[in-house]
């Protein structure tokens, strides 16, 4: 479980081009008057990969694998639908299995579409929304992306909402509006109560699949905003019990400091995730890191 601080909120990096840490004499605070507890959540997104049934079946079958009893954190992929039924009997009960999207049409048509009640009757409980590469290359819009995530809950399953800003934007200092805009455009007509099937991703576009990472220090403060900005849709609770992940080149290597975050609750993982030894490293991440903000 990671405890993490409801009252944190760091300023956002004022220069992106040299992508620095922001600074501070203080370390990270890692308690406050209230403490919530949240489970780390470890997801990968495989994109239009691998390319064959049985490459995406020896790859899931290392990542279950290198899920222990001892692994500290939920583990859930987010695969092409021709894999996802064969991926869940070769996982088993070790992690989720999950779409990369969905349709919000129940019905009709709709060619090539993909409804939610079409993969909630093959057991998919999870599916992602809003990732920065449907925004751009497909124009999913942010009414498009919250119809899909309402549609989503009404089924009764659950969603990660990606968000997150351009270089251009990150440059412009224009983090915490550009997530406040997607978070309440995305979760319009989501109910508190349905908050609890509901995680967020904060993906900087400028770090997906180019090898540039935010640091540890930037991630923190517009995972901390994001917070803020949940807690004034819904309340400091329900923000506090919401799982942030950050996504945006996640390795092996910079897990272990993204995690030790107070507001970071796990990754969204790219190319790392089509690795099993390396996805496997980056579940199995090192617990208790000092963090540096």
């Amino acid at each position: 479980m990671k405890i993490a601080a409801a009252s944190l909120l760091l300023s956002l990096a004022a220069s992106a081009s040299a992508f620095a840490p922001l600074i501070s004499s203080a370390p990270a605070a890692k308690t406050s008057t209230q403490l919530f507890e949240r489970k780390t959540f470890i997801t990968g997104n495989w994109k239009l990969n691998p390319q064959t049934k049985a490459e995406a079946l020896e790859l899931a079958t290392g990542i279950a694998n290198a899920v222990t009893p001892d692994s500290p954190c939920d583990v859930a992929l987010f695969v092409p639908f021709p894999f996802i039924e064969p991926v869940q009997k070769a996982v088993g009960d070790k992690l989720k299995v999950g779409a990369e999207m969905v349709t919000p049409e129940m019905a009709g048509a709709f060619t090539g579409g993909i409804s939610a009640p079409m993969l909630d009757s093959i057991g998919v409980e999870w599916a992602l929304a809003g990732h920065s590469e449907r925004r751009t290359i497909n124009k999913e819009t942010d009414e498009y992306i919250n119809a899909q995530c309402v549609k989503l809950i009404e089924q009764g399953m659950s969603v990660i909402l990606c968000i997150g800003e351009t270089l251009e934007e990150f440059e412009k200092d224009l983090v915490g509006a550009v997530c406040e805009t997607q978070l309440k455009k995305g979760l319009a007509g989501i109910s508190a109560e349905d908050m609890s099937r509901v995680a967020i991703a904060y993906e900087p576009v400028w770090a997906i699949g180019t090898g540039k990472v935010a640091t540890p220090e930037i991630a923190q403060s517009v995972h901390a905003t994001c917070r803020k900005i949940l807690a004034g849709m819904y309340g400091e609770t329900i923000a506090n019990d919401t799982r942030i992940l950050y996504g945006g080149s996640v390795s092996k290597d910079s897990v272990d400091g993204l995690i030790a975050q107070p507001d970071i609750d796990g990754a969204l993982v790219g190319g790392a995730s089509l690795d099993a030894e390396n996805f496997g490293r980056i579940i199995n991440h090192e617990v208790g890191v000092p963090a540096t903000v």
